[in-house]
């Protein structure tokens, strides 16, 4: 039995001239995750478009699309495609969950809500012939005993982080903009493995470093700190999410993640404005110092990737500049800037509706990039769209890159923060340079080389000795987290 997995891209990804590097970041371990319960004996291809040409003159008996919002078009196209050629095609993801009656046209098969607990079913049928049009996810959500992730099927040298890893499911928070309480409606919103088996599943991973791709890696107290305290000793060193709120908590989760090997954190502050907070139902970081929980972050060495989203409605044409002042003068290492998007099946998408402020429905356009809804009254959709793009310009220009990185207490701080926000941002035709000629493995470890850790082994701010720093093997870049 042949078996194709496949994660289409947006042409962007897929442009022979220009290639983003934020689409050469990690594998699609969705998929990787459900081939892991093919029967023994069945042929398996994973295919990830953003990363190589996909093969469409195949034959698999089965095809397995993930779907997103922005590469929904296309993966309609390929399930026509295989259906045409006789194959059963099943598709799954956020935006099937989402908008399954307009997906399921193009389907035998459409998988809602996540797949743990529904694929095996689903193949038990198909065998039998009696696979029926539409699996829903619902009350026996579990990670307990999943088999171990195929990353066989990972073209580990074509991505940057091929080391990533989810060890939990959802998020505990329910914010109008996201789009998980949609995916895991009917079923629990927010659950983890094991820490045995998260550790086990860790210990597979060749290398020193990897990207914990959870919503919330602090989510759960005590999953968290078993997970760490696991780790020690591992001589791992991670990149991960998490709150505010979590940050701030004095109940040492942060310093064992630390003391784990976290360098670097990937935080939603979303907006500074207690408005918009309120009204996108983000009570975590409603009266939350944010700036506190910044330096809690440098003191322990950890790096700061911000996320924050423009277009809510209190925000007016200042926004821009006193978001992207904000964050210099804070330190933050890198910012992620989003343009609100209203997503099918969110809170924020059910009141743009209402409304009457969607501009369209052009999936492909819904990329946090671009302007798909009418702004609040105080911002025109022109104002939005310019200012995104110049607080870009602004947080990345050589000047505030320079400004940020003298926020730290240490010359060690500083040069690590300068060369990692200058190589992300100012370096481009490198990356896609590597990305083209195949040669992108080669790069983790010099950026691993470059960006050491910032604290002595006492946690205390100083410079190491410069023996130790060459032959460090706490070393990571930190990467943003990007939207695809």
């Amino acid at each position: 039995m042949k078996v194709k997995l496949i994660l289409p891209a947006l042409t962007e990804a897929t442009n022979p001239y220009w290639r983003p590097i934020k689409y050469s970041l990690f594998p699609p371990l969705g998929l990787a995750t459900l081939a892991a319960y093919l029967p023994e004996g069945w042929e398996a291809d994973m295919q990830d478009e953003h990363v190589e040409t996909l093969n469409l003159d195949d034959e698999p008996d089965l095809v397995i699309i993930q779907v997103y919002i922005t590469n929904a078009y296309k993966a309609y196209a390929l399930a026509d495609h295989y259906r045409a050629r006789g194959a059963y095609v099943c598709l799954g993801g956020l935006h099937v969950t989402s908008l399954p009656d307009e997906a399921a046209p193009h389907a035998d098969s459409i998988f809602l809500g996540p797949g743990e607990e529904i694929f095996p079913e689903f193949l038990r049928d198909w065998q039998a012939g009696r696979a029926r049009p539409r699996y829903v996810s619902g009350a026996g959500r579990t990670l307990v005993g999943i088999p171990p992730i195929r990353r066989d099927l990972i073209k580990r040298e074509r991505y940057l982080v091929p080391n990533s890893i989810v060890v939990t499911r959802g998020c505990p928070h329910h914010c109008d903009f996201c789009y998980k309480d949609a995916f895991f409606q009917g079923g629990k919103g927010f659950y983890t493995q094991t820490v045995d088996d998260a550790l086990a599943e860790i210990d597979r991973l060749p290398g020193r470093h990897l990207y914990f791709l959870d919503d919330h890696l602090l989510g759960h107290t005590r999953f968290a700190a078993g997970l760490f305290e696991g780790m020690r000793g591992m001589g791992r060193l991670f990149q991960g999410a998490a709150t505010v709120d979590s940050i701030l908590r004095d109940n040492g989760l942060l310093e064992k993640a630390a003391q784990a090997g976290l360098r670097s954190l990937f935080v939603g502050f979303e907006t500074l404005s207690p408005v918009n907070l309120k009204s996108s139902n983000k009570p975590q970081n409603l009266g939350r110092d944010y700036a506190a929980a910044i330096q809690r972050l440098h003191d322990l060495g950890i790096m700061v990737n911000g996320s924050f989203v423009f277009g809510l409605d209190d925000d007016r044409p200042d926004v821009f500049r006193r978001t992207v002042d904000w964050g210099v003068q804070q330190g933050i290492t890198t910012a992620t800037f989003h343009i609100a998007t209203p997503y099918p099946g969110t809170a924020l998408f059910q009141q743009m509706e209402a409304q009457g402020r969607l501009l369209h429905r052009r999936w492909n356009e819904y990329d946090t990039r671009t302007v798909v809804c009418q702004p609040g009254p105080h911002l025109t959709a022109r104002q939005l769209k310019e200012g995104y793009d110049q607080a870009y310009r602004d947080f990345y220009s050589w000047t505030n890159i320079t400004k940020a990185s003298l926020v730290h207490d240490t010359l060690r701080h500083q040069l690590k923060h300068f060369a990692y926000a200058g190589g992300w941002k100012k370096f481009e035709p490198l990356w896609n340079f590597m990305i083209k000629s195949r040669h992108l493995d080669s790069m983790r470890p010099l950026l691993e080389a470059i960006l050491s850790k910032v604290r002595g082994k006492d946690g205390k701010p100083g410079l190491e000795p410069l023996a130790q720093q060459s032959g460090d093997s706490e070393m990571l870049m930190s990467l943003p987290v990007l939207q695809r």
